[in-house]
């Protein structure tokens, strides 16, 4: 079996003390291990005193378990779960300014329709369009803007939490 084929991507939130330097810990952790992220998310929870970090990476199951294992051992963790083996949401963020001249617009904006995308601002030459989803959605906008000309591109990290039990 490839590497590429034993190795997956895990989205794992961490419920962590709202204070300065948990980031830096946690990033430092993975980098000091050699793990990669693929994305981080921080944000405050509706405890102020809290926040949830969301990070995804890719490894196999080794490493995988190794990462949970290390992020419980900091002192500022809470919680930590892996979330996807559960049922859960996922969504990214992206805001991509495209080239959009005015004889180009209508096409572009029947894209962003589909994707039930946002157009945020027009000027002269551009547009900049906001997507909500999942990854595979907005990777799929960004390979039908490209003919059009990206001329910048602002992602989020992945953001996500367990559905309610029903």
């Amino acid at each position: 079996m490839a590497d590429s084929e034993k190795e997956h991507r895990h989205v794992f939130t961490a419920l962590v003390e709202n204070k300065a330097g948990v980031l830096a810990h946690v990033s430092g952790l993975f980098s000091s291990r050699g793990f990669n992220i693929d994305s981080l998310a921080v944000g405050e929870t509706e405890n102020p005193q809290f926040s949830r970090m969301t990070i995804a990476a890719r490894g196999d199951e080794q490493i995988l378990e190794q990462i949970i294992k290390q992020l419980r051992k900091l002192i500022y963790v809470i919680k930590v779960q892996d979330v996807t083996p559960a049922d859960h949401v996922e969504r990214d963020l992206i805001l991509i300014r495209v080239n959009a001249e005015p004889h180009r617009r209508q096409d572009i904006s029947q894209i962003a329709h589909i994707f039930r995308a946002n157009i945020v601002d027009i000027a002269q030459q551009d547009l900049i369009i906001e997507l909500t989803g999942n990854e595979s959605k907005i990777e799929a906008l960004i390979k039908l803007l490209r003919p059009y000309g990206i001329k910048e591109v602002a992602r989020t990290g992945t953001v996500a939490m367990l559905r309610g039990k029903k």
